[in-house]
């Protein structure tokens, strides 16, 4: 086995392991009704796991030379924010203030527009709160999805 082939057994294995847990907490967590949704992308997930491990073990997986420094650079900050929110966000300030907040320092930070000027901050906050409201409705409202509870809501 070569080492470019093992360079994409590892993840692969790695990205199945968490797609099979993933899965069987969403099949074995009570009540039924509140995982139906996590069900049915927890399936989705373990399929791409699976076609995506059967590439690499097979050698149809073709990379290039893997993430530059500097990409990984620019991905560092937002990554450190959606960590921070999986971690303490959702659970200690709920999924709804977590998210906003997490949206929102991931959207300033990444935004182009200058962060001196008043509109541009005004634009920022109006694209959150407008996402946010999507995000609502089609977890609260369409999907009726159980999140999770926190200080406000």
């Amino acid at each position: 086995m070569t080492s470019h082939r093992l360079q994409h057994i590892l993840p692969g294995s790695a990205i199945f392991l968490l797609a099979s847990v993933v899965t069987w907490l969403s099949f074995t967590q009570q009540p039924a009704q509140a995982f139906l949704f996590p069900r049915v992308i927890s399936v989705v997930f373990i399929s791409l796991a699976i076609w995506n491990l059967i590439r690499a073990v097979t050698g149809m997986s073709k990379v290039g030379r893997g993430i530059p420094v500097a990409t990984l650079k620019n991905l560092a900050p937002g990554l450190a924010v959606m960590l921070l929110f999986v971690f303490f966000g959702a659970k200690h300030l709920g999924f709804y203030l977590g998210s906003t907040l997490a949206f929102f320092a991931i959207y300033s930070f990444y935004d182009p527009a200058l962060w001196s000027s008043a509109r541009d901050w005004m634009k920022r906050i109006l694209v959150t709160v407008a996402f946010m409201i999507v995000i609502y409705a089609l977890f609260a409202v369409v999907l009726q999805v159980h999140t999770p509870r926190g200080i406000l809501f």
